[in-house]
């Protein structure tokens, strides 16, 4: 087989010297993690689309973030439940709710209102885009907004901390997705 068809650089057919592979033009971005790089298996950026790349990756930034609030979520009350009542007008307290997907059958429609009213305020008007996928200019866990400075300002510990928030995020889509199966 041909060395050019491997895509691996051969000594004795040096054409291709400065690479081994066709780049797409967005390897080398965070979310690129060894062994496998850039892993685009449906082939999404074959259009090359700055744009439309950038906005998947702020859509899997945001939602790596949802998962990894909600594996915890999922966690932890199996280990600790506020006392206390969560609706006094429903007469449910936290105890009461059952863990996991069971939870939205007893939670009050106005507790799942509150919820979505939450997010679509946090969507539509509190979060914008600092033109960097997932930067919404408030620092470390959205602590900027408290007026506490919480940012990382060295490029490879920058660098460092966003391929980690990829990566866990990754991870914690998977974790939330076994966890709903497990239920």
């Amino acid at each position: 087989a041909s060395p050019l068809r491997s895509l691996k650089s051969d000594p004795g057919f040096n054409t291709l010297p400065e690479w081994d592979r066709p780049k797409n033009g967005f390897e080398g971005l965070v979310g690129d993690q060894p062994p496998l790089g850039l892993w685009d298996p449906l082939g999404f950026s074959k259009d090359r689309d700055v744009e439309k790349f950038k906005r998947r990756r702020e859509i899997e930034l945001k939602h790596g973030r949802v998962a990894m609030f909600a594996t915890i979520g999922y966690i932890v009350p199996e280990y600790y439940k506020f006392p206390g009542y969560l609706s006094t007008s429903a007469e449910l307290k936290f105890v009461d709710v059952p863990n996991g997907l069971k939870a939205l059958s007893v939670m009050p429609v106005a507790g799942i209102a509150q919820f979505f009213a939450f997010i679509g305020f946090i969507e539509l008007s509190y979060n914008k885009s600092y033109g960097e996928p997932g930067n919404y200019g408030k620092g470390l866990f959205g602590l900027g907004s408290l007026g506490l400075s919480a940012t990382a300002s060295d490029p490879k510990s920058r660098d460092k901390k966003l391929r980690a928030e990829i990566s866990n995020g990754r991870l914690a889509m998977m974790a939330i997705i076994g966890m709903f199966f497990q239920d």
